[in-house]
């Protein structure tokens, strides 16, 4: 039945997942934004992050551990897109392809070959939850912030601004004596690495991994940016620092999710959610074009 305070009891479970989605798209916003590369090793980096983290915790490893090996792991993931699409000279879309198709078989191995590992909160300790929704709230905003605040310095950093010199002009960067190579390979391993983090955070609050988790996650994860992009021109029309770009990423990872519970609220066809996210991304794409009246 299609009632109002059933669409309002589901909003803050949607904003938690939904704060999960924008960690994600954090690390995608490295690759796409500060690269201006595209990486499709996500779809395959956030269910290894999802997959390492419920098999060390299922094994007996604390949650922080095994969180923090999810992110290690990630990092090695990024390392290879990186060194395929830098050192075989492989075009870095291709190159997550090649990466993403590979680590289906990989998670599968890390799961033991088993397609879905239960992590169930009632018998091992997880840092979020569903069962707990105003812990997963804090733990959440908690983890934007400092997730946030860690970027802004690094990005602030030699290094970091060597890898942002490296997306906006690469010769130029060539030219002042950066290792473009080293720079993107970098990136590519912080932002998988950042993916995987969440691929570990999303398997805990849903309490499972399963090798299908990341299917759809870059697409998700544009969704995030660019929906956090448009609502940070309606509110900063004249520009917004990079610290603010920042935050309106997981503001747009949370919007999403909540137009994504209307729909399910309106008992649209689950086959057809990701039509909706394509609609969705589309129109998120299209408005700050229209309002500039570009054809």
């Amino acid at each position: 039945m299609l009632t109002i305070s059933n669409l309002i009891s589901r909003i803050p479970g949607g904003i938690a997942q939904g704060i999960i989605w924008g960690l994600m798209a954090l690390g995608i916003y490295i690759t796409f934004r500060v690269l201006k590369e595209s990486d499709l090793t996500v779809d395959g980096s956030f269910a290894t992050g999802g997959a390492v983290t419920v098999m060390l915790i299922t094994g007996g490893m604390n949650a922080w551990l095994a969180i923090l090996c999810a992110f290690l792991v990630g990092i090695l993931v990024g390392i290879c897109t990186g060194m395929i699409h830098t050192r075989l000279k492989i075009p870095a879309i291709l190159s997550g392809i090649l990466v993403q198709f590979g680590l289906y078989s990989i998670n599968l191995h890390i799961m033991g070959m088993v397609a879905n590992v239960s992590c169930n909160p009632g018998k091992f300790n997880v840092l979020i939850s569903m069962r707990n929704i105003p812990k997963a709230l804090l733990v959440g905003f908690a983890f934007s912030a400092a997730v946030i605040a860690i970027m802004y310095w690094y990005f602030g950093t030699e290094q970091g601004c060597a890898i942002r010199a490296t997306g906006n002009n690469e010769h130029m960067a060539l030219a002042q004596g950066i290792s473009v190579s080293n720079m993107k390979v970098i990136g590519f391993a912080l932002g998988n690495g950042l993916v995987a983090f969440a691929g570990g955070l999303m398997a805990q609050y849903q309490g499972f991994a399963d090798i299908n988790m990341g299917r759809g996650a870059i697409v998700i994860g544009l969704a995030a940016i660019i929906i956090g992009e448009a609502l940070s021109e309606i509110i900063f029309p004249k520009g917004s620092q990079f610290f603010t770009r920042l935050i309106f990423v997981i503001i747009g990872g949370i919007v999403y999710y909540l137009i994504m519970i209307v729909v399910l609220w309106l008992r649209v066809d689950s086959n057809d959610l990701k039509l909706a996210t394509a609609i969705i991304v589309m129109l998120a794409l299209a408005i700050p074009n229209l309002r500039k009246g570009n054809d």
